[in-house]
């Protein structure tokens, strides 16, 4: 399966015919998939925005309740994007236009990281966060992406390596399996497929 495909499995949007996946040694088929759900964040390279607000765009990321503006606000200010919300005339209020048109990349990354955060999930899946985007806008969305991480278990999606050099661990996968893993420092010492794709990358 593809890297994409494993977080569809965790969200349980597809079952598999082999092998078995754990959530803290919960066995996901056992769990109640709406509660499953409601414990994961995602933030995927082409984010969805609806043509409303902005505050409603972010509360969209729970629709299990009422969410209060403040929890808004908090959700922002974590996915640094709070001060440019603030800076446009009507604020939250503001319109995204269709498929957030009114806004840049960068922009539409970050109220979707507020939105995968106001549910406050246990776990965050970033699928290709920051690929679409050019140099000045991904270090806007790393930062907010590194301080969305924080206190919860992240699955990282990458092909631009030098994005998930401080994770714990690095999984590569290759033709459908698992290559290797360890950390970056670990997976560079082994001079492996993980070494030959960052210096490939750095040579860029």
């Amino acid at each position: 399966c593809g890297k994409s495909t494993c977080t569809q499995i965790l969200e349980r949007f597809y079952d598999y015919e082999h092998g078995e996946v754990f959530v803290d040694r919960n066995n996901i088929h056992q769990l109640n998939i709406a509660w499953l759900r409601s414990q994961i964040g995602i933030v995927s390279q082409e984010p969805i925005l609806f043509d409303k607000t902005i505050a409603e765009n972010i509360a969209y990321g729970d629709n299990s309740r009422q969410v209060e503006h403040s929890e808004i606000v908090r959700a922002s200010q974590a996915a640094h994007i709070h001060d440019f919300i603030k800076s446009l005339p009507k604020g939250y209020d503001t319109s995204v236009g269709d498929k957030g048109a009114q806004l840049s990349g960068g922009q539409k990354q970050r109220i979707a990281i507020a939105r995968a955060l106001i549910r406050n999930p246990k776990i965050l899946l970033l699928d290709e966060a920051t690929s679409a985007l050019d140099s000045e806008s991904e270090k806007a969305v790393q930062k907010a992406l590194d301080e969305a991480r924080k206190g919860r278990t992240c699955l990282v999606i990458a092909h631009r390596l030098s994005t998930i050099r401080d994770v714990d661990k690095i999984i590569v996968i290759q033709n459908g399996r698992v290559a290797e893993q360890g950390t970056h420092d670990e997976l560079i010492e082994r001079r492996g497929v993980y070494y030959q794709m960052y210096m490939a990358q750095c040579s860029h």
